[in-house]
């Protein structure tokens, strides 16, 4: 019956009322979380954050798959994959070719696939749903396609505005809808698609129930069912205390914590925190928004920043040990450059603060003219985790004699403000075109998106490795663009962004339940973990 498996009406009167045991408390044997599955051997019952239910559905068109909590379509099919290594796998593709002028991709496709209504899936699919993601998408960037068409049934062809290397991470997230039964009023509630699952219920605002296509022209799932259930972080905690998920998504400040018949699991991500340094001074734009700051302008302060953060001592103390040191926006991708990896060093950091002319005075603060060194930080209010670092760093900050002051702010002003003043963000994609969204001018601006900067040579490299025709030899242009040896955006260039950490992905896994093996995570603590779910298995 609908609604089979929302969480029992025992959960929700308990969490209504707090009846279940607290954060402090263990199951024990004889608890429901010691009990076994959930729903039986071959299904998999998840906890994820709110923000994960997708608000337009499930159609590729709005953003399923696709913007900052980047992953797996599952319930279409994709051209390419991305593997464990974030090397680049097929799915629909047979194989592609990128001509010499990097102009033209010709993608081959197999040719025994149907959609779930039995219509077989054709490269007129593929140009349509292409066609249609360029032409209604508000997630993602499309603007380096020119149009798709069909050549013949199993080829598709792309038309780019502009050579764009990276294409075939694209290709990974966008999942393939039937262009005979493709409605946008209705289809993001009832997806046709031709992927490893199908969708049979979604509840919103509750939870969505997968079940595995039985015509996959794939390996066929082991998870035969997978229900998604839409919890805040405290009510996923007490429902896998009371056994009624087999996984659920958690955070540091309960990863002290124990469930009798889980285990928590911890997942590598290039989920960063880190801070914009404005690498201008003091200014208005056209639109008469504050620009620049005069402190982080000047490359010896934003230098001494980054020498000053003892990462280590974050993830102790915020995260609880569930984290990693960040120094970059693509930490342990194939194209992050370990030049960017810088030691702590409070005593450097002072050195350089002073010969940037900011003394030390009596009173613990720095001066230089008159004028106190000083960092007005902010942070979006409502994420404990980013107001927990932003009050670590201005800790950090203070000690090097940097007066810091701290400021919650929502995301309707944050990016303005950002212009002019530090900003705690979260960043972190399978694909390299992080680094271009946060270092390339553009526009007529002449200056990157996010924050005050620029570098013509850092734009030549990226530039460059967008143009290439080989996407494994554009690896190393990012790499250059991140630090050539004379110039970039590490600690011996510009360093216009200060990062922290990677976030550790937390989940409570009940006893038995094995989850595949896991890619690094992107930012977003959401569907990342089920992209293999269809390999997971109880043993």
């Amino acid at each position: 019956m609908k609604g089979k498996y929302l969480v029992s009406l025992f959960l929700a009167a308990a969490l209504a009322a707090g009846t279940l045991t607290g954060c402090g408390g263990n199951s024990s044997a004889g608890d429901p979380a010691a009990e076994g599955p959930a729903q039986g051997t071959d299904t998999v019952v998840v906890a994820m954050d709110p923000n994960s239910e997708p608000a337009s559905g499930f159609d590729p068109a709005f953003g399923w798959g696709a913007g900052e909590h980047v992953h797996e379509p599952l319930i279409q099919s994709t051209l390419t994959v991305t593997n464990t290594d974030l090397t680049i796998g097929y799915d629909l593709a047979t194989g592609y070719t990128v001509s010499e002028d990097g102009l033209t991709w010709t993608v081959t496709i197999r040719d025994d696939v149907s959609f779930t209504d039995g219509e077989p899936l054709t490269a007129e699919d593929v140009a349509f749903t292409y066609n249609t993601v360029k032409s209604s998408s508000s997630v993602n960037d499309f603007t380096m396609l020119d149009y798709a068409e069909a050549a013949d049934e199993t080829t598709v062809v792309f038309h780019m505005t502009r050579p764009f290397s990276i294409w075939p991470y694209t290709m990974a997230i966008v999942g393939i809808v039937p262009e005979h039964a493709y409605d946008p009023a209705t289809y993001g509630s009832n997806p046709i698609g031709s992927g490893r699952y199908t969708l049979v219920q979604w509840d919103r605002g509750q939870q969505v129930i997968l079940e595995a296509n039985p015509d996959y022209y794939g390996e066929a799932p082991k998870m035969r069912r997978v229900v998604i259930l839409f919890m805040e972080e405290d009510a996923a905690f007490l429902a896998a205390q009371a056994g009624q998920v087999d996984v659920a998504y958690t955070s540091a400040t309960y990863s002290d914590q124990t469930i009798g018949g889980y285990t928590l699991a911890a997942y590598d991500s290039v989920d960063n925190r880190g801070f914009n340094l404005p690498a201008i001074s003091s200014g208005t734009d056209e639109e008469g928004r504050l620009v620049g700051n005069d402190f982080t302008a000047d490359v010896l302060v934003r230098r001494a920043i980054n020498l000053g953060v003892d990462r280590q001592e974050m993830i102790d103390h915020v995260l609880n040990g569930h984290g990693s040191p960040a120094y970059s926006v693509c930490d342990n991708l194939p194209w992050y450059n370990p030049a960017s990896e810088v030691s702590y060093d409070p005593e450097g950091a002072a050195a350089l603060l002073d010969e940037a002319g900011w003394l030390l005075s009596d009173d613990g603060y720095r001066y230089r003219d008159g004028v106190r060194a000083e960092l007005d930080l902010l942070y979006s209010t409502g994420d404990s985790v980013r107001q927990a670092l932003c009050a670590d760093f201005a800790s950090q900050m203070e000690e090097l004699g940097i007066a810091c002051t701290l400021e919650g702010v929502g995301w309707d002003t944050a990016y303005d403000r950002a212009l002019s003043q530090p900003l705690i963000w979260g960043w972190g994609a399978h694909t390299p075109m992080e680094l271009y969204n946060l270092y390339h001018t553009i526009g007529d601006t002449g200056s990157a998106q996010y924050s005050p900067y620029a570098n013509d040579a850092v734009d030549r490299y990226m530039d460059q490795a967008l143009a290439s025709t080989d996407l494994e030899a554009s690896y190393e242009l990012w790499q250059l663009a991140q630090w050539d040896g004379t110039t970039g955006v590490t600690q011996e260039g510009d360093i216009p962004w200060v990062w922290l950490v990677n976030v550790d992905h937390l989940y409570w896994v009940r006893d038995g339940l094995q989850i595949a093996e896991q890619k690094i995570h992107p930012h977003g603590h959401g569907w990342s973990i089920v992209n293999n779910v269809d390999k997971w298995e109880w043993k």
